[in-house]
């Protein structure tokens, strides 16, 4: 019997489209090795031990058989037709012309052929199996449905489930591909593509720590893939596990050829622990290996930011400009250092040189507010953010801004100006739903508007995506304190506990954030 299912396995055909089975890419077969649904039918097939079949009949279906395990396509194709003439409606025989017709190629024909089959038995499990391989491998939606019809009958089939996640994933509906791949790790345990797929919707569906083990799988698997292991570090990262990270990077950070990607990585664990030293020195290797990779000057920019290094991350941005000539970014960028120091008309002409670099993104446009805001020139920053929403409305960091600036002009409950805040805060988050600053916003208002039980849910919310959000978890101990319920007076002294820890941790990251200053050196120059 495995000999037949080595043999029947590769029943698609010796082409580029008959090899790749399951879990097909354009141009590439990233899981050749998953035993195809069409070889678990013909198992089916010939295990069955049905007394009432003629004896006519099971020759026919040995005949039919023996002709597949061949690769005779054409000829168990001429014999599964010959057998049809006097057993037209017997599903093993139509099942078995199907996979002929695969073997040839006439996919169109074999499915023809197949839903004939079901159209006998609807749950006839091999028919089923063979045909959403086949709607699977050309990329047509009616193999989910197949395998969904097929789990009814089949609940832990793993190749189904490993089917259903990856094309949950082409529709990016992680949850779905997730829960799929998750009853499939025996099938995709060698299969790198799957892998990836799975290690990140765990990543993005924040399950960090089993993300890691899928990524050290796939390192285990492709020794020698740099991406895996750049997943790897980043779901440790997301998991707060930094020194694992570094440590995870070190085959990449530490040879004798460094990989700059590494280094950045490196670079934003040594930050996260508070070791800003390390983290300059390493991310200025990164430059000096990489000058031309734009994401390493925004990192340094977006460190000197954070210390308070504001010339620094000028410097730098300036030596970007020379590598990098026409990017808005690094102009949008150096801009918002520029406003930090007060000088707003070097800003504003890099803001103006952003948007003409990038006339497709409002950033430059949402930077000048930003500053116009800082300047307290709110009327300003008004105009700057509408006009922009009537070309970019789906944008819900302008929806935030926007909110942000009526609130700030002192927009009472029950005004027009009030609803068009709270208005802009709930397409914020609708466009975003895990928009902390949106919903930081959106509980204010309705905190505002006596809708405690709206801000106690956006507070939660905020809190869900981001357990540091202090300005959060003061809102919701003033909203439960203000809802007059026993049950969420009981809840407050537990939340109080936890808000003077968490200013605690703040004021501890503050005076670590201003213990340094980012003085200029050579790229991976010693401690500051």
């Amino acid at each position: 019997m495995g000999e037949v299912n080595r043999s029947i396995q590769q029943a698609g055909g010796t082409g580029p489209a008959g090899r790749c089975g399951i879990l097909r890419r354009t141009g590439r077969c990233p899981i050749p090795e998953l035993v195809r649904f069409a070889v678990l039918g013909l198992v089916l097939l010939l295990s069955a031990a049905v007394p009432s079949y003629p004896a006519s009949e099971d020759d026919a279906v040995r005949s039919i058989t023996a002709a597949l395990r061949a690769r005779h396509f054409q000829e168990a194709l001429d014999l599964a037709r010959a057998a049809r003439r006097t057993a037209p409606k017997e599903v093993r025989i139509l099942v078995l012309e199907g996979m002929a017709l695969t073997g040839l190629r006439k996919d169109g024909e074999a499915l023809a052929v197949l839903q004939s089959a079901m159209e006998i038995s609807p749950d006839y499990l091999p028919a089923l199996e063979a045909a959403a391989e086949i709607e699977y491998r050309r990329g047509n939606p009616e193999a989910a449905a197949l395998l969904e019809r097929l789990l009814v009958l089949r609940p832990t089939e793993p190749t189904a489930h490993a089917m259903l996640g990856a094309l949950a994933w082409k529709k990016s509906d992680c949850t779905g591909a997730v829960q799929h791949f998750s009853l499939a790790k025996a099938v995709i345990a060698a299969q790198p593509d799957a892998l990836r797929e799975f290690g990140a919707c765990l990543v993005k569906t924040k399950r960090s720590e089993e993300a890691a083990g899928v990524f050290r799988q796939l390192i285990a698997l492709s020794p020698q893939d740099r991406r895996a292991r750049y997943s790897l570090a980043i779901s440790l990262m997301d998991a707060a596990r930094f020194r694992d990270a570094i440590a995870a990077l070190a085959p990449l950070a530490v040879a004798g050829n460094p990989d700059p990607i590494a280094l950045e990585l490196v670079s934003a664990a040594h930050e996260a622990l508070g070791e800003t030293p390390e983290a300059v020195a390493v991310l200025r290797q990164a430059v000096l290996l990489s000058p031309r990779n734009l994401n390493l000057y925004l990192d340094f920019a977006s460190l000197s930011f954070t210390h308070q290094s504001f010339p620094v991350g000028i410097d730098m941005i300036n030596a970007g400009l020379t590598q990098l000539p026409d990017s808005g970014a690094l102009y949008l960028a150096r801009g918002v250092l520029y406003v930090q120091l007060a000088e707003y008309a070097k800003a504003d002409a890099d803001f103006d040189k952003a948007e003409r670099l990038d006339p497709n993104r409002a950033l430059g446009s949402v930077a000048r507010g930003l500053s116009q805001i800082q300047q307290n020139n709110l009327d300003q920053a008004l105009v700057t953010v509408r006009a922009q929403l009537k070309v970019n409305s789906k944008d819900e960091f302008l929806h935030y801004v926007l909110a942000e600036l009526l609130s700030r002009q002192g927009a009472q409950a029950g005004t027009p100006e009030f609803q068009q805040a709270l208005d802009a805060a709930v397409e914020a988050v609708r466009l975003k739903p895990d928009f902390v600053l949106a919903r930081d916003v959106l509980s204010r208002l309705y905190l505002q508007a006596g809708e405690v039980d709206k801000a106690i849910e956006q507070c939660r919310l905020a809190l869900r995506d981001d357990p540091s959000d202090d300005m959060a978890l003061y809102r919701l101990i003033r909203a439960l304190q203000s809802s007059g319920r026993e049950d969420a007076a009981a809840e407050v002294p537990a939340l109080l506990k936890r808000f003077t820890a968490m200013r605690e941790e703040a004021r501890q990251r503050q005076a670590l954030e201003s213990k340094y200053r980012l003085v200029e050196g050579p790229p991976a120059g010693a401690r500051q």
